[in-house]
């Protein structure tokens, strides 16, 4: 029966560009890796990232989860990173004016039509500090730049 529950991981992202990759699995030797995967994909140091196994103060005591450490961690978490750039991407978009399809996505930056100057291009810790109050949000866009996977396996 444990094998069937549910495993989650929650990826917040601070408005300073800190992250906290929370997980309701035990630990398994591999947050390392899990904190590289998660800088990997949106252009930050690994020591941007703090992961938290077993994170009772996110998910709680007893509640219902699989806490034992799973192969499928990995995909979960390119899963949270992906939903959090789909989102910065409708955020880099208003901030920048742009349609978020126009925007490139390059070393951890979205910038229109590929520029490097400053003013066209906007960092995920950029658009951490507007996700979190410093500008306008898109129609239907709630506040913050979070996501949760959940998943089994």
């Amino acid at each position: 029966m444990a094998d069937e529950a549910y495993r989650a991981v929650f990826l917040r992202v601070h408005p300073t560009g800190k992250m906290v990759l929370s997980l309701t699995s035990e630990s398994d030797g591999k947050e390392a890796e899990y904190a590289q995967l998660v800088a990997e994909q949106l252009g930050i140091p690994p020591l941007d990232v703090k992961v938290v196994p077993a994170d009772d103060d996110r998910f709680g005591v007893g509640h219902g989860y699989n806490t034992t450490p799973s192969e499928a961690t990995a995909a979960a978490i390119m899963s949270a990173t992906g939903k959090i750039r789909d989102k910065s991407r409708l955020l880099a978009g208003m901030s920048l004016e742009a349609a978020p399809e126009s925007l490139d996505w390059s070393d951890g930056a979205w910038s229109r039509g590929g520029s490097s100057d400053p003013t066209q291009l906007r960092t995920i810790e950029d658009i951490a500090l507007y996700a979190h109050g410093s500008g306008a949000l898109p129609p239907g866009v709630e506040g913050g730049l979070d996501a949760q996977t959940v998943y089994r396996g």
